[in-house]
């Protein structure tokens, strides 16, 4: 049996709040279609592959759009500059799809935004019998309250990363358990610390300690769910303590600008040379690339240049972000 979202009554307000998400899914699937014939001139065909529909959806699409008065000499919409932004980001990056939330405010928090956004799509993502492995991140954690709880079959979770050495609210096992709760899945953990003090430890733990499985699991995964971390304040290793601020200091003269599950690389995507990204204890890059959707849902001005490196690291199908952060993803890449 379901659980009941937070906030939710028996009086069918539940099933207001699904249906007006449903609308506001139609509604930026309509005018991204209405962008791309209109303005990109693509083919009613060739729309259809972008987004995953059959034409004769496409066309009643552009039909309803007309009706509405959202197409004119140009589309009058308060959601087409944000569909701007992602057809950019798809182009310039090689996405399959790109999704922006719109922020109240230039500096407004990102990460409440960027949540609901993730939540949405994973709702409407996750199917049965599929092999998720995930990472974790404030933004992740705060993406919960969003998913429409459901039930799946044989849908498996599998946590990419160690546990941190201190429990807290936002870590990797409580991410992983109550992401496959939400789908009345079966969660896979990896019980260990996030990093281990040499490489001859972390091979002892996954040949003796019961890990290769959650490993071998990894080479087979239908999606992975990533977020990137900053490195230019200390709070991401202070959070528990896995790592000093001479670290941190190290990586930065290694020319890190962030890290994906603790593979802390550089601004074109390579790993930076360090003892830690041989020690961490979590699925390595190679592995996770080779997942047909990779997503990543991150932002923020601390993590920009994070978020381009991750571009080429991990190569993600999907991009979740605020509109600030593409913002300056594509201003960055246009001056470069």
């Amino acid at each position: 049996m379901g659980r009941r979202r937070q906030g939710e009554s028996e009086d069918g307000r539940g099933e207001a709040t699904e249906q007006v998400a449903s609308e506001s899914r139609t509604d930026r699937l309509r005018i991204r279609a209405a962008w791309m014939y209109f303005v990109e001139q693509m083919t009613q065909n060739e729309i259809a592959d972008v987004l995953g529909v059959g034409r004769v959806t496409i066309v009643r699409m552009l039909a309803d759009a007309r009706a509405r008065n959202e197409v004119k000499i140009t589309i009058e919409s308060e959601l087409s500059e944000i569909v701007r932004l992602e057809r950019a980001l798809e182009k310039t990056f090689g996405l399959q799809q790109a999704l922006v939330a719109p922020l109240s405010a230039p500096d407004a928090d990102p990460i409440p935004a960027i949540s609901a956004k993730t939540g949405s799509f994973l709702s409407d993502t996750m199917k049965s019998g599929m092999r998720v492995g995930v990472g974790w991140g404030q933004t992740l954690f705060s993406s919960l309250p969003f998913i429409s709880a459901k039930s799946l079959t044989d849908f498996k979770v599998i946590s990419l990363l160690g546990g941190v050495g201190v429990v807290r609210r936002v870590n990797p096992a409580e991410f992983a358990w109550r992401f496959a709760q939400i789908f009345q899945g079966d969660g896979y953990l990896m019980p260990t610390p996030a990093v281990v003090d040499s490489v001859e430890t972390k091979i002892a733990l996954i040949e003796r300690c019961g890990l290769q499985e959650i490993f071998e699991m990894a080479d087979v995964l239908d999606a992975v769910l990533l977020s990137v971390g900053g490195i230019a304040s200390a709070t991401t290793f202070s959070r528990g303590g896995f790592l000093k601020e001479a670290d941190r200091e190290a990586l930065l003269a290694r020319g890190a600008v962030g890290d994906l599950l603790f593979h802390f690389f550089d601004r074109n995507g390579d790993l930076v040379d360090h003892p830690v990204n041989s020690h961490v204890m979590s699925v390595d890059v190679d592995r996770l690339r080779k997942a047909p959707i990779r997503i990543l849902t991150s932002g923020g001005e601390e993590k920009t240049e994070a978020l381009l490196g991750a571009m080429t690291l991990i190569a993600p199908t999907i991009l979740i972000t605020d509109e600030e952060s593409a913002r300056r993803m594509l201003e960055a890449v246009s001056g470069s």
